[in-house]
């Protein structure tokens, strides 16, 4: 039982790695002007991606002094992360199994 909610924990943190990417794609496209902006499914999934993501992305923000034009919230998310698998992986699934 344990096992099956550590590999769950694991999988919804790389879904969510994805999104993160799938949101700063898309946060290019849209800034460059590569999508059509007036498009119901381009307006969807730009609302999708802004809600999976600026709940997390909005608090480091805060933290991270302004660089310009350059937002480097993804990749401290993407540290944050990483560190939160390893967890995972070293203290919590030892001491389940």
């Amino acid at each position: 039982m344990g096992l099956t909610i550590i590999q769950t924990l694991l999988y919804a943190l790389g879904i969510y790695k994805f999104i993160v990417i799938g949101a700063i794609i898309f946060s290019w496209l849209y800034a460059f002007n590569v999508v059509n902006n007036s498009n119901q499914f381009v307006a969807m999934l730009g609302s999708f991606f802004y809600k999976a993501t600026e709940p997390v992305l909005a608090p480091i923000r805060r933290f991270i002094p302004d660089l310009g034009g350059i937002d480097i919230s993804p990749i401290v998310l993407f540290v944050i992360i990483y560190f939160v698998e390893q967890a995972i992986l070293n203290v919590l699934a030892p001491a389940i199994i």
